[in-house]
C-alpha cells in the first residue's frame, strides 16, 4: 500500500491507562485487511492508522476496538460511555451490541456500548477509565466501584469461612475467585482469537485457575482483588499524565462575543471565522488568533508561552488565542480558525510528538516482546522441571511457577519511557519548550555545541538605523529612497529598519520592480528604471569593484551592521544599523558554559560586528558566513558531540535542518512550530540551556524507571523461584512497578527547566 493510495484515519479511544493496552490495539488492529502504519498514543489516546480504500470499513476497526474493551469514536466526537459493571451472565454477544449501539451507515457513536469487550474490561478483571468518571473521587469511578465489589466479595468469603467449617469457606474463595476472573478469563480468550496469547489477562486467568487446582482458593481471591486495585491506581496515575494536555485545550474560552454592525452577540470560540471581528473585556481570555485593530492593553501569554510577564500590545501587533486580556478591551480581527490556532497547533505537536518514539523506548518494545514469553517458558520450567528431575512436591513448583507467571507482564518496563516523555512534552509546553518527541528529546540530552543565528535570535531582531552617510554628492533622502524601493516588501529585520526609517522620515521610496534576494549577501531590484542594490560592503566591492569606505569599518568596530546602496554601478552611501542583543542572551552563554555546552555565534555579518556581539556575550563567534558555509561549521562542530542550531526557521533552515537538532525561536510562528525539530515560543535565549535541561532531566527520569522495572522485575523473579514470595506479592510487584514508574514520570510535570541545578 503506498501513501497515495491510503487515507490517514484517526480516532480517539479511551480506557488505555497501561502500556499493554496500547500493544494489543496496535496488534489487534494491523491483522485487518488493508491496514497499516498503526499508531496508538496512549497519553493522548489516539488511534492513527492508514485504510487502502475498499478494504476494512471503519465500523470493523471500531468493533475490534471495542471487543478488547476499550471505547473508541472518530477524532473529535465523544467516545461512548461503558458500563461499570455487567456480569457474564448478563453480557449480550458482541455481534448484538455492535448492531445496536452502532449504526454502520450512520456513525451514531453516542449510544451505549455494552459489547462483550467492554463489559469484560469493564469487570473486576481489568477496568479502564471511563472519560464520564474524570474529576470524581477514586471511589465514586466505575473502576473504583468494581475494586469495593471484588472487596467485599474476598471480604464475604473471610466471613463466610469463619462462620462455617473450611470446606464451606474454601468454596466461598472459589466463586469470588471465578466470579472476579470471569471477565479476565473472556477478555483473555479475546485478544487469544486475535493473535495475542500473551497479555496481562492471559497469565492471570492462568495463575488463578492453576491456584484453584492447587488449593490456593483464598490467595486466587486476593491476587483477583490486587489485580483490580491496581487497574485503578494506574488509571489514576495514566489520568494525572494526561491532565497536563488536556489542561491545554481547556485553555481557549468556550464563548466568544462576535461583533456585527456595531453590536456584539455570543457565539461559540469554535465557530469563528478568519475575518471576523471579536470584543475582548479586560480580564477575558482571547478566544482565538488574532491581530489588535483597536485598544492597547497587556497581554498575559503565560498560559501559551510561559512568560509570566504581561506584554503590552496595540494595534497590528498579533495575539494568541489562550492569552488573557489583562487591561484594557480590544477589537481583534480574527487570523485563524479555531482548528489552526496556536494552541491547537501545539496540542497537535504534542501529541504527534508522542508517537516520534526515541531509540531507547523502541529498544525496550523490541526487548519486551520476546521478555513476555521467555518469562512464560521459564515458568513452565519451574513446573515441570523439579518435580520431574528430582521428584520434588508438584503443588509447590506449580504455586511458584503460577507466580512466575505474574511477573511475565512488562507493563512497568514498557511504559516507563513514554510516561516520562509524555510528562515532559507536557510540562515543556506550559513554558513554551516544544520538542517534537522521544528522538529529540533524547538527541537533546546528548548536545555538546550549541550554535547561534545572530539576528533575531541573540539579538531582538528588530535593529534601528544610527547612521545614514551619502557619498558622492547624494542627498540622505535620495540615499533612502532608493533603498526604500529596493526593500519594499521585505520581511527581513534589516530592511524593516530601513524601511521604519524611511517612514519616519516622510521619504516616499521610489518605485521598484523584479526584486530577489542574493542570499547570504543582500537584495536587488530595478528602482526607477534602473538597477539598485542594497548589500553588504564586502559583497559591493566583489560585484562592482567599488572601494569601501573607510567610514563603513568605523561603523562596524562599533558593533553595527552596514548595507552599502548602491545604483547602476554608482556607489550613494552607506546605512548602518544596530541591533541590541537579548537582555537574557549573556545569562544564557553562562549557563551554558556551566552545563558544559560549548556556544558559537554563527552568522553572515561582518567580523567586526560579529566580535562587538560575541565578545559581550562571552561566546566563540564566525562571521561572514554564506548558508553553506553554515552547513560546512555545523557539520565540523558535530564530530565533536551532539549539535543544536538556534535560529529563526526561515533563512536558516538548511542549517537548522543539517544540526543534530534544529531549534526555532519565535512567538508560536509556523515556522517556530511546524518547521524545526524543537521551537522555543518565548523569545528568550536563556530558554534554550533550560530546553537542554529539560531533556537531561526527561533521560535521568527515564533511566530511574527503567531500573525501577527491571531491578523489581528481577528481585522478585528470585524469590517466586526460590518461594519466598507468593501469588499476592507477584502481581502487587507488577501493578505496584508500573504505578511506581508512572508516578515518578509524573515529577517531571513540576519540573521548573528554567532553574539552575
Amino acid at each position: 500500500m503506498t501513501a497515495e493510495t491510503a487515507n490517514r484515519r484517526e480516532w480517539t479511544v479511551t480506557g488505555m491507562d497501561c502500556a499493554a493496552c496500547t500493544v494489543k490495539v496496535i496488534r489487534a488492529v494491523e491483522r485487518l485487511p488493508g491496514v497499516s502504519d498503526v499508531k496508538v498514543a496512549l497519553m493522548t489516546e489516539r488511534l492513527s492508522l492508514n485504510l487502502e480504500p475498499g478494504s476494512t470499513d471503519t465500523a470493523a476497526i471500531e468493533e475490534v476496538v471495542r471487543r478488547l474493551g476499550y471505547g473508541i469514536a472518530p477524532r473529535g466526537e465523544a467516545a461512548p460511555r461503558k458500563k461499570a459493571f455487567v456480569l457474564p451472565d448478563m453480557q449480550p454477544s458482541a455481534t448484538d451490541d455492535d448492531h445496536a449501539g452502532h449504526d454502520h451507515a450512520g456513525h451514531d457513536h453516542k449510544a451505549s456500548t455494552a459489547a462483550s469487550g467492554d463489559a469484560g474490561h469493564g469487570a473486576p478483571g481489568h477496568v479502564h477509565d471511563d472519560p464520564a468518571d474524570r474529576g470524581k473521587r477514586w471511589h465514586q469511578t466505575g473502576k473504583g466501584r468494581l475494586v469495593i465489589l471484588t472487596g467485599v466479595l474476598l471480604a464475604l468469603a473471610w466471613a463466610f469461612g469463619l462462620l462455617s467449617s473450611s470446606d464451606y469457606g474454601y468454596w466461598a474463595f472459589v466463586t469470588a475467585c471465578l466470579i472476579g476472573v470471569a471477565p479476565v478469563a473472556k477478555r483473555a480468550f479475546a485478544a487469544l482469537r486475535m493473535g495475542q496469547p500473551f497479555t496481562i489477562e492471559s497469565l492471570m486467568t492462568i495463575a488463578a485457575t492453576g491456584a484453584l487446582f492447587i488449593g490456593a482458593a483464598e490467595e486466587a481471591a486476593l491476587v483477583v482483588f490486587l489485580f483490580a486495585v491496581g487497574e485503578v491506581l494506574e488509571g489514576v496515575a495514566a489520568n494525572k499524565a494526561r491532565d497536563g494536555i488536556r489542561a491545554l485545550a481547556n485553555l481557549v474560552p468556550k464563548t466568544a462575543l462576535l461583533e456585527v454592525d456595531g453590536r456584539t452577540r455570543e457565539v461559540p470560540a469554535e465557530a469563528l471565522e478568519i475575518g471576523q471581528t471579536v470584543l475582548v473585556r479586560p480580564g477575558d481570555r482571547i478566544p482565538a488568533d488574532g491581530e489588535i485593530i483597536e485598544g492597547t492593553s497587556g497581554i498575559d501569554e503565560s498560559p501559551v508561552t510561559g512568560e509570566s510577564v504581561p506584554r503590552t500590545r496595540g494595534p497590528g501587533e498579533t495575539v494568541f488565542a489562550g492569552s488573557i486580556n489583562a487591561e484594557a478591551a480590544l477589537r481583534i480581527s480574527v487570523t485563524r480558525a479555531a482548528a489552526d490556532n496556536t494552541i491547537s497547533r501545539i496540542i497537535r505537536l504534542v501529541e504527534e510528538a508522542e508517537e516520534a518514539r526515541a531509540p531507547t523506548e523502541r529498544f525496550i518494545d523490541r526487548f519486551s516482546r520476546w521478555y513476555m514469553p521467555a518469562i512464560v517458558a521459564l515458568a513452565v520450567l519451574v513446573v515441570i522441571v523439579p518435580p520431574l528431575a528430582y521428584g520434588a512436591d508438584w503443588d509447590t513448583w506449580i504455586y511458584r511457577g503460577l507466580a512466575l507467571l505474574l511477573i511475565g507482564c512488562p507493563c512497568a518496563l514498557v511504559i516507563s519511557v513514554p510516561a516520562s516523555i509524555a510528562s515532559s512534552l507536557s510540562s515543556g509546553a506550559k513554558k513554551g519548550l516544544l520538542m517534537k518527541g522521544g528522538v529529540v528529546i533524547e538527541t537533546a540530552a546528548k548536545v555538546a555545541q550549541v550554535a547561534f543565528d545572530k539576528t533575531g535570535t541573540l539579538t531582538r531582531g528588530k535593529p534601528e538605523v544610527t547612521d545614514v552617510v551619502p557619498a558622492n554628492g547624494v542627498t540622505e533622502a535620495e540615499l533612502l529612497a532608493v533603498a526604500g524601493g529596493v526593500e519594499a516588501g521585505s520581511s527581513h529585520p534589516l530592511a524593516q529598519a530601513i524601511l521604519r526609517r524611511v517612514e519616519a522620515g516622510g521619504i516616499t521610496p521610489l518605485p521598484a520592480r523584479d526584486a530577489r534576494a542574493i542570499v547570504g549577501k543582500g537584495v536587488e531590484a530595478v528602482v526607477d528604471g534602473a538597477p539598485a542594490w542594497v548589500s553588504s560592503p564586502r559583497h559591493a566591492v566583489e560585484m562592482e569593484g567599488i572601494e569601501a569606505m573607510a567610514r563603513a569599518a568605523e561603523l562596524e568596530a562599533e558593533g553595527k551592521t552596514v548595507v552599502a546602496v548602491f545604483r547602476d554601478r554608482q556607489p550613494l552611501g552607506l546605512i548602518a544599523m544596530r541591533d541590541e542583543p537579548r537582555a537574557d542572551a549573556a545569562d544564557a552563554m553562562r549557563q551554558l558554559k556551566a552545563m558544559g555546552v560549548g556556544a558559537t555565534m554563527l552568522t553572515g555579518d561582518n567580523p567586526r560586528t560579529a566580535a562587538a556581539i560575541a565578545g559581550g556575550l562571552g561566546m566563540d563567534w564566525q562571521a561572514e558566513m554564506m548558508p553553506e558555509d553554515k552547513l560546512k561549521v555545523i557539520r565540523e562542530m558535530g564530530t565533536g558531540g551532539g549539535v543544536m542550531m538556534i535560529g529563526d526557521g526561515i533563512n536558516d533552515a538548511p542549517a537548522l535542518k543539517q544540526a543534530g537538532i534544529g531549534v526555532a525561536m519565535g512567538s508560536g510562528t509556523d515556522v517556530a512550530l511546524e518547521t524545526a525539530d524543537a521551537a522555543i515560543l518565548r523569545d528568550r535565549v536563556s530558554d534554550v540551556p533550560a530546553l537542554i535541561r529539560l531533556a537531561r532531566a526527561t533521560m535521568g527520569n527515564i533511566r530511574q524507571n527503567v531500573t525501577i522495572a527491571l531491578g523489581l522485575k528481577a528481585v522478585f523473579l528470585v524469590t517466586s523461584v526460590l518461594g519466598i514470595t507468593g501469588l499476592w506479592i507477584a502481581i502487587l510487584a507488577d501493578t505496584g512497578a508500573t504505578v511506581l514508574v508512572t508516578l515518578n514520570a509524573l515529577r517531571l510535570l513540576a519540573f521548573n527547566p528554567s532553574k539552575e541545578a
